[in-house]
């Protein structure tokens, strides 16, 4: 039995209460549906801004009724301090995913990315102390590395910052670590190496560059690469996200907490020509009608401000104190992504 299935075998057997923020987004979802599946009682924090309603109904579309039954949502903002004490009332682990994601968009509007993803993190943190929850796992970001060229990337090693976004991932960090050792919370973070996958919005200036591709090529427009195309990413599917997510919740290893944080990615890079190849005939394979498809070419611009050029995480950390093994990598985590975006188009 892998540590992760001991973990879920554990929680069917004895239930917890649970807060994720941030449930209606990409991640959040996916964690809430997971949860429910385990038949654990869950809460769902969002104020949507970003998050989108039809998750929750997919969520309710892929659970049992009775599971669906355990789940609670709260339409709040975690910038709201009393929101955040009350959405922790009488909750054992809480799972924080609510930010404002995209580097180019903290680029944009550094104010906005500070309030959410470093004064609505305090408050949550706080609030979570203040509760006396067990456990406190919230998503940090693979861009705190910054500058540093070192390969695979290490938890111990990093660079200078590069953008607003890395910063306020950071600062995160630095908060969780003190109000460890100050308040006696415990406290994980994992960094997000480039997750991808079903429920992910296509939409908006800000997109990730998996749902932006796929859907601009099902429309048959082009496609538009910041760089030279080879720029690398450590692509992981949103399964292995939920995994180390569970694992971080319910580790017993005392290790685990000393370390605080953890690197959640594949191990493999991808350049984004590889990508495009992939995505390209991955697409002609399912659809061969898609305009043009089999013979589309991208477009390029120059690299954008805060872009880091390489990231590869280096997953020996989570592997050996969180019992982390991913189970996806990029091809399979596609195989299971792709078809749902064409589905979502037709």
């Amino acid at each position: 039995m892998t540590p992760f299935e001991s973990s879920t075998q554990s929680l069917r057997s004895q239930p917890k209460s649970w807060l994720v923020t941030g449930a209606a987004g990409f991640i959040g979802s996916h964690l809430v549906e997971a949860l429910l599946r385990l038949d654990q009682r869950v809460t769902g924090l969002d104020n949507f801004a970003t998050g989108l309603r039809t998750n929750l109904e997919a969520i309710r579309a892929a659970v049992a009724p009775e599971q669906w039954a355990r789940f609670t949502m709260l339409e709040a903002d975690i910038r709201d301090f009393e929101a955040c004490r009350q959405a922790t009332q009488g909750i054992d682990l809480v799972l924080h995913q609510a930010a404002l994601g995209s580097v180019p968009r903290s680029v944009k509007d550094p104010l906005s990315t500070h309030a959410v993803n470093v004064d609505g993190f305090v408050y949550m943190l706080r609030a979570a102390g203040i509760a006396r929850v067990q456990r406190f796992v919230y998503a940090s970001s693979s861009s705190v590395y910054g500058d540093h060229p070192g390969l695979p990337k290490v938890e111990d090693k990093v660079g200078n910052l590069m953008s607003p976004y890395a910063l306020s991932k950071a600062v995160g960090e630095q908060y969780a670590k003190i109000y460890s050792k100050t308040y006696g919370t415990e406290a994980i973070g994992l960094r997000y190496f480039n997750v991808f996958g079903a429920r992910q919005d296509p939409k908006g200036e800000y997109a990730a560059v998996i749902p932006r591709w796929l859907a601009a090529m099902i429309k048959g427009e082009g496609v538009t690469i910041f760089g030279d195309g080879e720029t690398s990413r450590d692509f992981s599917y949103v399964a292995n996200v939920v995994q180390a997510n569970i694992l971080a919740a319910t580790v017993r290893e005392k290790g685990a907490l000393q370390a605080g944080i953890f690197n959640v990615g594949f191990g493999e890079r991808t350049t984004l020509h590889q990508l495009f190849d992939g995505l390209r005939d991955r697409l002609a394979q399912l659809d061969p009608r898609i305009p043009g498809i089999a013979s589309v070419r991208p477009s390029y611009l120059p690299e954008r401000p805060g872009d880091v050029r390489h990231s590869l995480a280096d997953i020996g950390a989570a592997r050996r104190l969180l019992g982390y093994e991913p189970t996806h990598s990029l091809a399979a985590g596609l195989a299971e992504a792709v078809p749902w975006y064409l589905a979502q188009a037709r």
